[in-house]
């Protein structure tokens, strides 16, 4: 069975945070990369465009989070405390999100993205071209670099797959270079 048939039975062939049952679609949500049961929801084509942030928000249609906030499934608790955070502005989202409760692993999950923080509290990472670096992302070196701690080199024109991004830092991102996990200096790269 596939993702999408699974889903259609978990959530009766509903949109799992608004109800809708027409245009549905599987939506992967990030930073999770494998996507499956667990990591995916059923959406409709209303929520999928605001959730990606393709139109102004609608305010009035997300009090659908009153109810799919409190869903079994990690996925749908993850992107209904990102709506909510998008919204909190408004004041009955804040609400919504005090009441709200996500173990630690989930909520990580949920503030992955840098929902729920202003925009002077994310941390943008930005490459050697000034592009902007995102978790998953694949880049190559720019120059060679040499690996503290170990005698290997990273040469120039290697490419890592698959970047994650420190939080604490917007110049450090790490990535694997022949098979060792390794810290690399985010001016060193460009994406590709």
């Amino acid at each position: 069975m596939n993702v999408l048939d699974a889903l259609k039975i978990r959530s009766d062939s509903k949109c799992e945070l608004c109800s809708a049952e027409n245009e549905l679609s599987v939506f992967e949500v990030p930073p999770v990369s494998t996507g499956g049961l667990d990591g995916s929801m059923l959406v409709c084509a209303h929520c999928l465009v605001q959730i990606e942030g393709d139109v102004a928000m609608e305010a009035n249609h997300w009090r659908c989070l009153n109810d799919s906030m409190w869903s079994e499934h990690e996925a749908v608790k993850v992107v209904a405390w990102r709506m909510l955070s998008r919204l909190k502005e408004e004041g009955w989202p804040k609400d919504l999100l005090d009441m709200m409760y996500l173990e630690d692993e989930t909520l990580a999950w949920a503030k992955a993205t840098g929902e729920g923080l202003s925009e002077a509290e994310k941390i943008i990472h930005r490459d050697a071209n000034g592009a902007i670096l995102e978790n998953g992302d694949n880049v190559v070196l720019i120059k060679d670099l040499k690996v503290k701690g170990s005698s290997m080199v990273a040469k120039q024109g290697t490419a890592v797959r698959r970047i994650s991004l420190d939080r604490e830092n917007s110049e450090y991102i790490e990535g694997k270079v022949d098979g060792q996990q390794i810290v690399i200096i985010t001016k060193y790269v460009k994406k590709s």
